[in-house]
């Protein structure tokens, strides 16, 4: 029983849009530069393909602005991608004045693999150690973002960050299970169990839903 119920959770909560709204092209083949298809090209706009622990291949979108000093860790919602989020990203970057990082989770827009609960830790880890490594950012200049099933990759990355500058999180769940059914426990077989998790976040924590805001 529990295996079948982890199986609809799981199935709950991962929706891909198929097919991809985008392609990942090389732009340029002097520097290997990569760009999506289908949406503007800006200059601030860096298009990678990250390799996670598990070896799946995953893009990931760096928006840049020159009057940032900190900068947003985007893990996007159910049924959407990189394609039809390249807009608000970049949006959010000049409304913020923030450096922006969002990426598709395996399974989604043109990364590789298949969406899991533990895939999407391995995605987010993927991206955490690019900002460190490439760009020179570390856990006290970013704010982890994650709306709907991008809290759980969003607040997993969160426990295990103690100098994180904050959390966003965007109409999260509670974990999957709690999503199609009213438990008040927790089991070994539900996926994104971020009501155990959010005790463990020392960060400060903006918590957004439809018409209601908290702050923890």
């Amino acid at each position: 029983m529990g295996a079948v119920t982890s199986a609809m959770a799981a199935k709950f909560a991962f929706f891909p849009p198929s097919p991809s709204t985008y392609l990942v092209v090389v732009e340029d083949q002097e520097t290997g530069r990569l760009a999506m298809t289908g949406v503007p090209r800006r200059a601030n706009v860096e298009v990678r393909r990250l390799r996670t622990r598990k070896g799946n291949d995953i893009v990931a979108m760096y928006v840049r602005n020159p009057s940032a000093s900190l900068t947003l860790l985007y893990s996007h919602g159910n049924a959407a991608d990189l394609g039809q989020l390249h807009d608000l990203l970049v949006e959010l970057s000049v409304h913020l004045r923030v450096n922006v990082m969002g990426y598709d989770y395996s399974g989604y827009g043109q990364s590789s693999g298949k969406p899991t609960e533990q895939n999407t830790y391995l995605d987010i880890e993927a991206v955490y150690k690019c900002l460190e490594e490439n760009y020179e950012t570390h856990a006290e200049d970013i704010i982890l973002y994650g709306q709907s099933v991008g809290s759980g990759p969003t607040l997993d990355l969160a426990t295990q960050l103690p100098n994180l500058r904050a959390v966003v999180l965007h109409s999260p769940i509670l974990s999957g299970l709690r999503v199609m059914y009213p438990v008040k426990h927790s089991y070994w077989f539900d996926i994104y169990k971020n009501v155990d998790k959010i005790p463990r976040v020392t960060c400060p924590v903006l918590i957004i839903h439809t018409s209601v805001i908290w702050e923890a």
